[in-house]
């Protein structure tokens, strides 16, 4: 057991257990929050016996996702203190290659060894846990071809910007972060763009909507909005789970709107036309276009920071490496970096809930369906078994959107302030 330590070691180290130790309190003071009696607003679509099985989800999840950050924290430190980073370094550099093709071969270790170690707790979450809640439709063969499809994927598209990567830091000096901040921003640009079209029809089915009532009132609204709304699919979202969503994908002339088909099975088309009124919300108030932007700009300063540890000697040491390379400062960077990137979590999560309320408000002000828009968030959250009284510190830190009662409060909010006027 190899117990050398330096300032690194220490900073991780407690950013770690820190981090930790947040997770769990906030996990145990959200299960603690969940009220026994349904919230007056959904006695209607909520029988006891179902409200119960939603506390039960929320437990379940919760127990089960203490249990495994608990595991990951002592395989984590048992492979740092027995110098796990070191020994598969020397095992990718002895093949001889050079130091890319080394660094490519010692990500592929690690990543490989943390699917092992994780695949078994995402087989009982979805085939035990998922399963006991009525959600999963996933079979043996669909679980497998989607593993099989996504390691293709990150095979094709990681490694060249892997290779990218570790090249311009390899290279280029202390300009490298600007060459790779290019690189990844055009490589991200690009596969927004493409996704829609020939990477998420790898694992589900697109169909267009039909014509009929639905899509008369959808075109309509988009017209009323000046929204130019060329494509809404239907995705075959119930071959893996009966739970409901709704999402806006791509950009330029590319971007649509999808809905799941669970979603069409168990809404009005008034309810329906409320959801799509958000999803193109979205859009209109910009929402997209301001978190690409703040995306890249935030890739920008993780990478210029990382410039500033590349071959960091006292950090390859916290790890017990022999050598000092630009692909395990990546990784070492990674940890001491987290901090900061709880917080811009943190920030992202804040924001991107002031763009959900102002996505229902546009939403419930441009259809009129105030009504009708919180029958859909009720059923949405009926269907999903979503924990209705979460706590707000696990709100604050780990919500992209707000829970569902301040939503609803705030639509009829937004309505009597319509009425007045």
């Amino acid at each position: 057991l190899l117990v050398k330590m330096n300032i690194y070691s220490y900073l991780i180290i407690i950013t770690i257990i820190f981090s930790y130790l947040l997770n769990l309190i906030t996990d145990l003071i959200n299960i603690k929050n969940l009220q026994t009696q349904v919230p007056n607003e959904f006695k209607e679509v909520y029988s006891e016996a179902d409200y119960k099985k939603s506390q039960l989800y929320t437990k379940s999840r919760s127990n089960f996702g203490i249990l495994t950050e608990f595991i990951d924290l002592v395989v984590f430190l048992t492979f740092w203190f027995l110098g796990g980073f070191n020994f598969i370094d020397e095992y990718a550099r002895s093949f001889g290659f050079d130091d890319i093709i080394s660094g490519i071969i010692f990500f592929g270790i690690i990543i490989i060894a943390k699917f092992i170690i994780d695949l078994p707790f995402g087989i009982y979450s979805t085939f035990v846990i998922e399963e006991k809640f009525g959600f999963n439709k996933t079979t043996i063969q669909i679980y497998v071809l989607d593993i099989l499809k996504s390691s293709l994927l990150s095979i094709i598209l990681g490694v060249p910007i892997l290779y990218l990567v570790i090249y311009f830091f390899q290279y280029f000096g202390s300009f490298a972060w600007i060459y790779v901040w290019i690189a990844i921003t055009l490589f991200s640009l690009i596969i927004t763009y493409i996704a829609p079209t020939y990477i998420m029809p790898l694992f589900n089915k697109f169909n267009p909507l039909e014509e009929g009532e639905l899509k008369d009132l959808i075109f309509a609204f988009a017209e009323k909005v000046n929204y130019p709304l060329k494509k809404i699919f239907i995705m075959d979202g119930s071959k893996r789970s009966t739970k409901s969503n709704a999402y806006f994908t791509g950009f330029g002339n590319n971007k649509r709107i999808v809905l799941f088909d669970t979603l069409i099975e168990k809404h009005t088309k008034e309810e329906l036309l409320t959801v799509l009124a958000h999803e193109i919300g979205h859009n209109k108030k910009k929402h997209i276009l301001k978190n690409m932007i703040i995306s890249i700009a935030q890739t920008g300063f993780i990478l210029f920071l990382l410039g500033l540890f590349i071959n960091n000697q006292g950090l390859h040491q916290a790890f017990y490496m022999t050598h000092i390379s630009v692909y395990a400062s990546l990784i070492f960077f990674s940890m001491i970096f987290s901090p900061i990137g709880e917080i811009i979590s943190i920030a992202f999560n804040i924001l991107s809930r002031k763009y959900e309320f102002e996505a229902d408000e546009f939403a419930v002000k441009n259809t009129n369906l105030y009504k009708e828009f919180v029958s859909a968030l009720k059923k949405l959250s009926v269907t999903n078994l979503s924990n209705l009284t979460p706590h707000p510190l696990y709100v604050f830190l780990n919500y992209s959107h707000p829970p569902v009662l301040e939503r609803i409060n705030k639509i009829y909010e937004l309505e009597r302030i319509n009425e007045i006027k």
